[in-house]
């Protein structure tokens, strides 16, 4: 079973607001009541360890704060090619060894990857201009991220946020 929640938002297309399931495999849908699907909403799949895969739609272009938080089981992320804007802790303590961001992604912020244990590598895409502090801070196994030569990175990016600040 796989229920989403939808709401409008100001652009007539619509955010997931919540999912509810149990299913290994995760598609979301790319339209609802004949609108694209664009938003991510937070918290989203937050704690669904039993989710393996998830399909996101090409229409989508934000994804929320603490969206795949918790799912310790995830291997397979399908990001859509349109993209664009991650919030904090996007993927926090997911299970996945490889991401591959596309094109339109510009910014890497804070925490988006905090304590993936399991990640190994991430190819960022052709857009990519900043990765921000503690952006893979708790990341042990991250041995690669492949990124252009024009992105500026923080040099916390790597690092764990100290408990002071």
């Amino acid at each position: 079973m796989q229920e989403f929640t939808y709401k409008q938002i100001e652009d007539d297309t619509y955010c997931v607001m919540r999912y509810k399931g149990d299913e290994p495999a995760v598609t979301v849908p790319d339209v609802h009541w004949g609108q694209s699907v664009t938003v991510i909403y937070d918290d989203l799949f937050r704690g669904h360890e039993e989710i393996v895969s998830v399909t996101l739609p090409d229409s989508v272009t934000d994804m929320g704060e603490l969206v795949f938080d918790g799912c310790k089981s995830l291997k397979s992320i399908k990001l859509p090619s349109s993209l664009r804007n991650l919030w904090g802790h996007t993927f926090a303590r997911s299970g996945f060894e490889e991401i591959i961001l596309p094109d339109g992604v510009v910014s890497i912020p804070p925490f988006a990857f905090k304590d993936c244990k399991s990640l190994r590598r991430v190819v960022c895409g052709n857009g990519l201009k900043k990765i921000h502090a503690w952006a893979f801070g708790g990341c042990d196994q991250l041995t690669e991220v492949v990124y252009g030569p024009d992105v500026s990175v923080s040099p916390d990016a790597f690092k764990k946020k100290p408990e002071n600040i």
